[in-house]
Formats: structure tokens, sequence, C-alpha cells
């Protein structure tokens, strides 16, 4: 493979993805199960309303998270791509389109939660009843987390680009890049199942789409984030010097055991 060298703008790029990476996760997973699995109960609507009407600042802030994430995978995507450019810039302007689709898409998410208020305000209580208000604001919420499927397979090509990169480039471990690679490719294909057959999620649970492939974006971020990236020829320098220093270490060990083994063999010698 051909040997790709790094400057200092992809290195503070790098470093940017990687905490990015960290951020929009931790603020996507403390909107969904912190504060929408709370509030949304799923197969009750008025359950739902109730909560929402009684939590309203709540769901609020889970609109706000949303948005924020949404606006984080834009900051992700451009700093992928400054880092990840001088590998393929086309390969990574697909990557940042495709990240930034699912971007979009997943803005139908906080949308549908915002339209959910507007629908539950006591302006539209005189035009529909209370139980089909209920079953609207249901179906917005619910709505907009389907949006979420229709992006995945956005989110899996992008992921499955940006890692495959990342494995040519040798910029992380090629092991982390293959996995990653992997678990992207199989979120595309069966996010595009889930979209495609009906009642796929009686046949397979939904946490095997995107988990394998979140863990290992989770596993990139740590990386770019404290460890940043290095060339293949810096990371093979470290290697065999790690290498000639164990060596050393074995040859003085050696040398030290031959000593003692010498010199108790010139005690017993002499008389």
């Amino acid at each position: 493979m051909a040997v790709i060298s790094i400057d200092g703008s992809q290195r503070k790029a790098a470093r940017i993805a990687g905490f990015l990476y960290l951020i929009t996760f931790a603020i996507v997973v403390a909107a969904n199960f912190g504060i929408a699995d709370r509030l949304i109960v799923h197969g009750n609507p008025a359950a739902t309303v109730q909560n929402i009407r009684a939590h309203e600042t709540l769901f609020r802030i889970n609109i706000a998270a949303f948005v924020i994430y949404s606006a984080g995978v834009v900051g992700l995507l451009s700093a992928l791509y400054v880092a990840l450019k001088p590998v393929s810039a086309g390969l990574a302007l697909a990557a940042s389109l495709f990240r930034f689709v699912f971007a979009l898409i997943w803005l139908v998410a906080p949308l549908s939660m915002y339209l959910v208020l507007r629908v539950l305000s006591s302006q539209y209580l005189h035009v529909v009843g209370t139980g089909q208000l209920q079953a609207l604001a249901q179906l917005a919420v619910g709505g907009g987390f389907e949006g979420y499927y229709i992006g995945l397979p956005f989110f899996g090509l992008a992921s499955t680009l940006t890692f495959y990169l990342f494995f040519k480039s040798g910029y992380v471990p090629r092991l982390l890049g293959v996995v990653g690679a992997i678990a992207s490719g199989w979120c595309v294909i069966s996010a595009l199942a889930f979209i495609a057959i009906p009642d796929f999620d009686k046949t397979m649970s939904l946490w095997w789409l995107d988990s394998a492939m979140g863990l290992s974006e989770l596993a990139l971020g740590f990386r770019l984030a404290f460890m940043g990236i290095k060339s293949p020829e810096v990371q093979a320098l470290g290697a065999r010097a790690n290498m000639t220093t164990a060596g050393r270490e074995n040859s003085q060990s050696s040398q030290s055991v031959k000593k003692k083994t010498s010199a108790q063999t010139a005690s017993i010698a002499t008389p």
C-alpha cells in the first residue's frame, strides 16, 4: 500500500472528529434513552400525550438535543473529510455526502416531535376529538423515529467508506478499519431489509441493525480523540523500537545469567 503522509490540519481534524464522535453519541443516547423512552409509551397514545403535557419542558429539551445531534453530525463529517481527503478525495466526499443526507433525514424526528406540541395545543381540540388528537400525536412521534431507519442505510454507507479509508491509510490500526467496515456494511444490508421486508423487526431484533456499527464508531472516536492518527511509518518505527528494547532487555538478562553462571562455576572450581 502507498504511504500517505499526515499534515497538521489532518491531525487537528482527526482529534475534532474523535471528540464529535463521542459527544454526538452521548447526546443521542441521553436523548433517546434518558428522555424519549420515559415520555413515549408505545401502543398507548393516551399515556404518551399525558406524559408530554406533564413534562413539556423535558420534551422540548429532547427536541433540542436531536437538533444539536444533527448539527454535530455535520461537524463530524466536515472533520472526517479534512482528515481523509488526502487518502481519497472522491471517497471522502462520498462519505461526507452520505452522512449529510442522514443528518437531514434525522431532522424529521425533532420536526415531528415539535408538530406534536402544535397538535396538542388547545386550538385543535375544537376541531377534532381528544382520542383523535392522541392518535395523531402518537403517529407523529413514531414517524419521527421511523425516519431514523430510512436514513440508516446512508449512515451505514458513510461509515463503511470512512472505515475503509482509515484502513487504506493505516492512520489507525487496520483491524479497527476492517471490523468497522464489516459492521457498517452489515448495517446497510439489514437496514434495507428492514425497509423492504414486512414485519422484519419480528424476525430479528432491531438492536442487531446498528449496534456493531455504533460500537465500532465509538471505538474509533476514542482512538481519534485520545491518540490521534499516526502514519504507518511511525507505527512501524514504534513497533521496531519496542522489539529492539525487548531484544536488548533479553540480551542483558541473558548476559547477566551467563555472568552469574560463570561466577558460580569459578567458585566451585576454586579449592
